[in-house]
């Protein structure tokens, strides 16, 4: 199963999609609240994000696997259609963006750097997330950004101190993240012995989507092809498999450290073939099973102007 945070055309009203097996995609806010009064549980109002559908525990397979069968069964398909809908971010306020660095051999190599003999964890701020076709802005007084196409895990339950054979059990599912870096700023911050969090977190630094897919379609993270293109280049090609540190292994390490909770991001490292983009530049990171998260790359001053 797929789910989207959308905008529903007309009425700009925020809510959650679910893809339908044909590929037609639902309005799930809807559903759920016809489904649950149905069934005569607690009207659940309206769910506007899937983020709020995880914290509230809405996204369980069973309940959905039995919903879909509901509107399978009174023919409510059509009524729920969704049509031309705009995605959103599907998490847009995550507690926490913890990202890893050189968590691919061949990354770590390309930057002249020694493979890591434990996960090397640092932050995003969760105000750098943009969705689907928004624009990265190149902003002012950088001389380069880099694209770097991730698997992003997104928390399911609160967890602390998780056993690493348990760790896939927390999780709600799997999109796709592009950490776009100030790279000058990142390595005259690393120069300087000072960490880079500035440079990961320029507001629109963060693009994640188009979808979260739910674990039902991806049982084992680590098979999974990841691609970077720019402008139909590619730029990079890999693997889940050819992580250092597994999903598993991020998530019993990152919890012994912090408690991780519904909705936060662990984006998983980049592969080798980090390069600059520029304004005017269309940046499509792929990842198996959950599709293409697509932004352009527009600059600063332009945006700002506005057309003319």
């Amino acid at each position: 199963m797929k789910v989207v945070g959308l905008e529903l055309v007309g009425d700009k009203r925020k809510a959650v999609g679910i893809y339908w097996g044909d590929g037609r995609l639902l309005d799930l806010s809807r559903a759920l609240r016809i489904f649950m009064m149905a069934k005569g549980r607690e009207d659940p109002g309206h769910v506007e994000s899937p983020q709020d559908a995880i914290s509230r525990g809405f996204l369980d397979i069973g309940l959905l696997s039995d919903l879909l069968s509901f509107v399978d069964a009174h023919r409510l398909y059509e009524d729920l259609l969704v049509r031309d809908p705009k995605l959103l971010a599907p998490i847009p306020y995550p507690s926490k963006v913890i990202a890893l660095g050189r968590n691919y051999a061949s990354h770590a190599k390309e930057m002249g750097h020694e493979i890591p003999k434990e996960p090397i964890i640092f932050q995003k701020a969760s105000s750098s997330i943009v969705g689907p076709e928004e624009p990265v802005i190149y902003h002012r007084g950088l001389t380069r950004i880099d694209h770097e196409v991730e698997l992003a895990v997104v928390i399911g339950k609160t967890c602390r101190h998780v056993m690493e054979d348990e760790a896939l059990s927390y999780v709600a599912g799997y999109t796709v993240l592009n950490d776009v870096t100030a790279r000058d700023m990142q390595a005259s911050d690393i120069e300087s012995k000072l960490p880079w969090f500035r440079s990961k977190s320029f507001d629109t630094f963060c693009p994640i989507g188009p979808c979260i897919t739910l674990p039902d379609e991806i049982p084992d993270p680590q098979s999974l092809d990841l691609s970077m293109m720019v402008n139909g280049e590619v730029r990079q090609k890999a693997n889940t498999s050819e992580m250092i540190f597994p999903v598993s292994s991020l998530i019993s390490y990152i919890s012994s450290i912090m408690t991780l909770y519904p909705g936060d991001i662990i984006a998983t490292g980049t592969p080798d073939g980090i390069g600059p983009v520029f304004p005017g530049d269309i940046m499509e990171a792929y990842v198996e099973r959950i599709g293409v998260l697509r932004n352009p790359v527009v600059e600063e001053d332009r945006l700002c102007k506005g057309p003319g």
